[in-house]
């Protein structure tokens, strides 16, 4: 933390918090020292306790209890902390020494205390710190290998009753909960340490079950809760590498435990307890995975499960089988089996449920384009040209899209068949425009400008329709030709935008003002540019903001 400046302060705070902490430096107390972090009191709307630390790539960190700083912002409070400890920073290593100084003095009256001292004092901070005694009643509950008063007190640690209010612990309680559920997985992995492998991987799939419970009746935005459950999954694959449990037994759970709420808590991976599961626990896994998957073969974690064992197996037929047991109506199902069914070298299995997934989507428009890509791709990489046109051609007649046209210019190029394919698109176009009207125009208006066909855009506009952004484009686009109609759309934008206020809509004006007086200039009118700018000053000269932004581009 040192050589930190204020402007990397203001930087990492946001100018907003950064003025507000200088309100808050006087209001800073209790400062320590530590190894690589600081801490603090500041006193706001109430007293915030704050700590500063080196995060990532050296970086500074900080937390902060206040409302803000939970949220996990770099508030007006850790602010104050950090401007605390740029004006201090030549005292900060004589205070760092200090504490530790502080710190051996502790350590060194602990060991001088006699055993009853030392009990009494333990007896009097129990009385006073209420969470203290819980940690130290799991820990004998642990030590005495006491299975029912370390199940007792788990399930009193998981309890969300004293964090919720309506049922909901919200954010601001979600870090002492979370604090709560680790004491629980330490528990646990004691229990291994100390010869109970047995009993920890029973805790452990219980502290499981009842974490995933109230999991969703907390706010784990920090992802505490999601590191807790990591950290449990690791609790009980240790017990059972410990603990040797039966292979059949494990391989049952793991498979109850995949298709259960609970899996997004922990993310066991059944394939991680391949050793401890051998052969025989290994074919009761894939067993008992195809029982629950035959039972509900369309269920995403059933399916799930049989693809990850069949992959890992390298069984391609069975994962087809899981996918075909499921076809998607949009094709994406066929084109999942297409891409294993190519990585498995099979192409001509491949392309035929490519194309299978073409005929059997329920409606062009709505097909997986992806697997329209996929199947062009295949077919133009095996000279199938006229194929890859037809399905392109077939994609465009259904979705009338700017990427559906272009895709199919694109192919009817290679195939050399563009200028007749372009017809036929176009004359989709124009029908589609005269049965929707402006829907269908403004369509038509995109593709020809794509096109760069300006003049026949030009013409689709005025005959369907277009929207202001079109009819801009297509200014833009023919002005050096056509300056007469750009400046008639120019002045019917820029007449709709005087209407309104705001610098966003005072730079668009501008930006038409100044296409404005480039279509007189070509047109040889400067005198009626002058004469419209003087109006629009004086209609608009309340705006400061416009006047400004004229006055810089001279207009």
């Amino acid at each position: 933390m040192s050589g930190l400046t204020e402007a990397e302060l203001r930087a990492l705070a946001g100018e907003r918090s950064f003025e507000r902490g200088l309100d808050y430096v006087d209001a800073v107390s209790r400062v320590e020292v530590g190894d690589g972090w600081i801490r603090a009191s500041v006193r706001g709307t109430e007293r915030y306790e704050v700590e500063l630390f080196q995060g990532g790539r050296k970086s500074l960190a900080g937390t902060c209890d206040c409302p803000y700083g939970q949220e996990g912002n770099f508030c007006k409070h850790l602010v104050a902390l950090s401007l605390t400890v740029i004006a201090q920073e030549v005292d900060l290593p004589r205070r760092r020494e200090s504490a530790r100084t502080q710190a051996r003095g502790l350590e060194a009256w602990l060991t001088d205390l006699s055993r009853e001292e030392l009990l009494t004092l333990v007896r009097e901070e129990m009385a006073e710190d209420r969470q203290l005694r819980r940690r130290l009643e799991l820990k004998a509950a642990s030590a005495r290998g006491d299975l029912a008063g370390i199940r007792s007190r788990i399930r009193e640690l998981l309890d969300i009753g004293p964090f919720a209010q309506y049922g909901y612990v919200e954010y601001a309680d979600a870090r002492a909960y979370a604090d709560q559920a680790g004491q629980a997985v330490s528990a646990i992995k004691a229990l291994t340490g100390s010869g109970r492998a047995s009993d920890a991987m029973e805790l452990a799939r219980e502290t499981i079950g009842l974490l995933a419970g109230v999991v969703e009746s907390i706010d784990d935005s920090d992802g505490r809760l999601s590191q807790i459950g990591a950290d449990l999954a690791d609790a009980h694959h240790d017990a059972c590498c410990a603990a040797g449990p039966d292979p059949e037994e494990l391989a049952h759970w793991l498979v109850a435990h995949a298709l259960d709420d609970a899996a997004d808590l922990t993310d066991i991976d059944p394939l991680d307890y391949g050793d401890l599961l051998g052969e025989r626990g290994m074919a009761a896994l894939r067993r008992y995975a195809v029982e629950a998957w035959q039972a509900n073969r369309t269920g995403w974690a059933e399916k799930h499960l049989m693809q990850r064992l069949a992959k890992s197996g390298r069984d391609i037929d069975t994962v087809i089988a899981v996918h075909a047991a499921d076809l998607a109506p949009n094709g994406h199902t066929h084109l999942l089996i297409a891409r294993e069914l190519d990585t498995a070298g099979r192409t001509a299995e491949a392309l035929e449920w490519a194309e299978r997934g073409i005929r059997e989507a329920e409606d062009l428009a709505t097909v997986d384009t992806a697997l329209v890509d996929h199947l062009t791709d295949r077919y133009t990489r095996t000279g199938r040209l006229a194929d890859a046109v037809t399905l392109r051609r077939d994609h465009f007649a259904a979705r009338h899209t700017l990427l559906a046209y272009q895709q199919l210019r694109a192919v009817a190029r290679a195939a050399d068949s563009w200028s007749a394919e372009r017809e036929k698109a176009l004359a989709l176009l124009r029908a589609d425009a005269e049965r929707t009207g402006a829907h269908g125009g403004r369509a038509l208006v995109d593709i020809l400008l794509d096109d760069e066909d300006v003049d026949a855009a030009w013409q689709a506009a005025g005959e369907y329709g277009a929207h202001d952004d079109q009819w801009l484009t297509l200014a833009d686009q023919s002005r050096p030709t056509r300056p007469a109609d750009a400046l008639a759309v120019y002045l019917r934008l820029a007449a709709a935008l005087t209407r309104e206020t705001g610098n966003r809509s005072y730079e668009q004006l501008v930006g038409l003002l100044l296409s404005i007086r480039d279509c007189h200039r070509r047109l040889g009118t400067p005198d009626d540019f002058t004469m419209y700018v003087t109006d629009l000053r004086a209609a608009q000269k309340r705006k400061r903001n416009l006047m400004r932004l004229m006055d810089e581009q001279g207009l």
